[in-house]
């Protein structure tokens, strides 16, 4: 499988796309909710339903794309050409949604509906194409880890560009007009992007073909797709991982703020070194899992973010800097496991192309980000719930036990109890990388045998992937 390994650089350049994807995306999950309420003026309630809404028109929409991008035959491939046309679109959307227009109370609230749509459609139309992407570079299953920790390493990077780099930016660009400051700061930001974008279009290649004889169809596609019940494993894995990582992304600031006590330099501290961290555990993926089986990788680590979680949730609020540790821990345990997570989505493809004699890769990411997705609608309306829970107060210097305990908790033991029955998902799931190698070289030995006849898929005893 030596022709399977990738350049540094198309490495570099399949990073890149995410990091495109996330200076924009970043800022609607870190400033979005701060821009419509502080800046744009409308009420949280409102910016609820426009959250809440669009999960709904993911359920119809990322499927779809899914089967668009599969069915998609270009001189560049099936998903690349989706980063060539669509990041334009996309970046034009992300500065009109962070656009103050001076209308009405009604008007505005139906811009702010129609921005917040049209953005959430075009980075569905390219960052479903691009996650697809990562299962057609490579047919080597250890390469994909190697490259997925790329990509993290470079959203790592992208995330502290924005996270210290947008605000300052909205002051100075803005002076003193918020509403302009931050319509300029995501011009400079998307712009970034697109640069991001054209070095991923460039560089990065499409060497997975699906089987010449596979039928087309969403029904066809959805019915294979059934059938590969790893694949509906990896759906919980994915779902599991957002949720815990997000509640406890939500929970950091609300944690560094009232059971740390610490001021503003404090808490950008506090999530810039777990942001580190995370990055950190991203670039050592790859060399635990060129070690070790990148499953038992991804069990261990998320062992040891259960534990940590557990000692952060028993250490005191006046221990700062073992908290602050522990906290960092965290997150370079979760940093091991993200890369392999996604590595596993295109082992699951892989085992359904070996078991069904298809390969439905833009449906079957399509699938996991929309599960991806209900994490992070799922993970924010328990952060509110469990504040409330509380009796949290906005504002006020010192929170009552029962608010410190709710946000304790939201940063350590739910995501701990998560992160358990992520784990026994990752043991029924059961492909470790000796099965994985017998998989590829089954699909080879098809193509070898005739590249143009669907063969005879073999029974699930042929393997012993556990």
């Amino acid at each position: 499988m030596s022709s399977a390994r990738l350049s540094i650089i198309e490495k570099i350049g399949f990073g890149m796309g995410d990091a495109g994807n996330n200076m924009t995306f970043a800022a609607v999950v870190m400033y979005l909710s701060y821009f419509y309420t502080d800046v744009y003026g409308i009420s949280p309630a409102v910016v609820g339903t426009i959250f809440l809404s669009m999960r709904f028109v993911d359920a119809v929409t990322d499927p779809l794309m899914g089967a668009l991008a599969d069915k998609t035959r270009s001189r560049w491939g099936r998903f690349r050409p989706y980063l060539l046309f669509m990041p334009v679109p996309l970046s034009a959307a992300c500065v009109l949604m962070f656009t103050t227009p001076d209308w009405s109370g009604t008007a505005k609230i139906a811009y702010a509906f129609a921005t917040y749509f049209a953005m959430s459609l075009l980075y569905t139309a390219v960052n479903i194409p691009y996650c697809a992407l990562g299962g057609v570079i490579t047919s080597d299953h250890r390469e994909r880890v190697s490259c997925q920790s790329y990509r993290f390493i470079l959203v790592g990077i992208a995330y502290l560009i924005l996270n210290s780099g947008l605000m300052p930016l909205v002051q100075w660009l803005g002076d003193g007009n918020e509403a302009q400051g931050f319509q300029s700061a995501m011009l400079i930001m998307s712009l970034i992007a697109l640069a991001m974008f054209a070095f991923c279009f460039t560089t990065v290649k499409e060497r997975i073909q699906p089987p010449k004889t596979q039928q087309e169809g969403l029904l066809v596609t959805l019915k294979a797709l059934a059938k590969n019940e790893k694949w509906l494993i990896i759906l919980g894995i994915t779902f599991l991982q957002a949720l815990q990582f997000f509640l406890r992304q939500g929970a950091a600031i609300y944690f560094a703020t009232y059971v740390l006590k610490l001021d503003a330099t404090g808490i950008s501290a506090f999530v810039t070194l777990g942001v580190i961290g995370k990055i950190a555990g991203t670039a050592l993926s790859t060399w635990f899992s060129h070690r070790i089986s990148k499953r038992s990788v991804f069990m261990a680590s998320t062992c040891a973010l259960i534990l940590t979680s557990v000692l952060l949730y028993m250490t005191p609020g006046s221990f700062v800097v073992l908290a602050t540790i522990l906290f960092v821990l965290i997150n370079f345990t979760h940093g091991i496991g993200t890369p392999i997570s996604w590595a596993l989505m295109a082992d699951a493809e892989d085992y359904g192309e070996w078991k069904t004699g298809t390969r439905n890769t833009g449906v079957a990411f399509a699938g996991n980000l929309f599960f991806l997705k209900l994490g992070l609608a799922l993970s924010g309306g328990m952060i509110g719930f469990l504040l409330s829970w509380g009796g949290y107060q906005a504002g006020v210097e010192q929170q009552s036990d029962a608010a410190l305990t709710a946000i304790s908790i939201m940063l350590t033991l739910i995501p701990a109890a998560i992160s358990f029955v992520l784990g026994i998902a990752l043991w029924f799931f059961g492909l470790d990388d000796k099965a994985m190698d017998q998989i590829r070289r089954d699909l080879e030995s098809r193509k070898d045998v005739n590249d143009t006849t669907e063969t005879a898929a073999p029974t699930d005893s042929a393997l012993s992937p556990s």
